[in-house]
């Protein structure tokens, strides 16, 4: 037969398809999320996250050192907050002798190489489990949460994060946010808006590992319908006018669309959050035998990359810096 294209050819060897290869995941691109709890010496798995753990703040530090030995130099934290430091108002939040802020600056101090990436959400502090503030009726209030989440930025400024994570989904709260990081000269603390996060069945893992799953309701009066792409256009419009600097899609891969458009349309950073649903899945089919949990993992990264995204928030980032040594 005579073809004089034959795709096959750049395919032949192992050296050649490296050669043509037109993406690639690196450690760089990557970052860890990381759970907080309570207590010195304490460290507990998951139990819907095999390989996950959640850490006191002296063995997140051995563990942030392992990952940095690693090439990990990014981490996003998460804190499971005990019941009785919960209240209506989140104000355990902004407690400057609190869980979380401790654990940043401890961090900071011991690695200040490290990139800190906090999360600005009511849910871990509040009682109802919500991103915003409640009122009588059960009604998300958008504009009066604007000063919670304000407090906790700036919070988590003070005590040394790099990244500002907004991850509440209230109309505005990038804006608000920015303005008051730089009324108070925080002004190279940056915001990852959490831009398109959809009101995803994927989240349930991690519900599980800060116990922050929403009391009553749901939260779909501000997290995103899955079914909608224009109206993340929307959302990233705003929140590039507002200054954010990383614009997040979340979940990453029944989204993969998304951060293909945004990335598209936009000049700044895309950042993706491969959630724990997603890494749930993964190792529990590995688990079972149906699928090869490396290769899964990988082709899972490099897909999320191929489609835009800069960034990516994976469960995976240990496991994958391993194998990459």
């Amino acid at each position: 037969m005579e073809l004089s294209r034959r795709p096959r050819r750049n395919r032949k060897s192992q050296t050649i398809r490296n050669l043509v290869r037109e993406h690639s995941v690196s450690v760089d691109d990557l970052v860890f999320p990381m759970f907080l709890i309570p207590g010195n010496n304490t460290k507990n798995e998951v139990a819907s996250m095999p390989g996950i753990f959640r850490f006191s703040t002296d063995l997140l530090l051995k563990e942030i050192d392992t990952c940095m030995s690693l090439g990990i130099k990014a981490f996003a934290l998460f804190p499971n907050i005990p019941e009785e430091l919960k209240d209506a108002r989140a104000s355990e939040s902004w407690n400057d002798k609190g869980l979380y802020l401790n654990t940043i600056r401890s961090i900071k101090k011991e690695f200040p190489e490290a990139c800190i990436i906090s999360d600005v959400a009511m849910d871990p502090y509040s009682t109802t489990g919500h991103d915003g503030l409640v009122d009588a009726n059960g009604t998300i209030l958008n504009d009066e949460t604007l000063e919670v989440l304000g407090k906790m930025a700036l919070a988590q400024a003070r005590a040394g994060a790099d990244i500002i994570g907004p991850s509440d989904m209230m109309d505005g709260r990038v804006g608000y946010i920015r303005s008051l990081l730089d009324d108070e000269e925080f002004t190279d603390v940056s915001i990852m808006s959490y831009t398109a996060k959809y009101a995803s069945a994927f989240y349930g893992p991690f519900r599980d590992a800060l116990n922050s799953a929403p009391k009553f309701g749901d939260k779909k009066t501000y997290q995103m319908d899955p079914a909608n792409v224009t109206e993340a256009l929307v959302e990233g419009e705003l929140d590039v006018l507002e200054g954010a600097d990383f614009l997040m899609v979340k979940p990453a891969l029944p989204y993969l669309d998304v951060i293909k458009t945004l990335y598209d349309e936009f000049d700044l950073p895309i950042a993706a959050y491969n959630v724990s649903g997603e890494y749930a899945m993964i190792k529990a089919a590995a688990q079972n035998g149906w699928l090869d949990g490396e290769k899964a993992m990988q082709e899972t990264l490099l897909s999320i990359k191929r489609s835009g995204a800069k960034i990516i928030l994976s469960y995976f980032a240990k496991e994958f810096a391993l194998l990459s040594r």
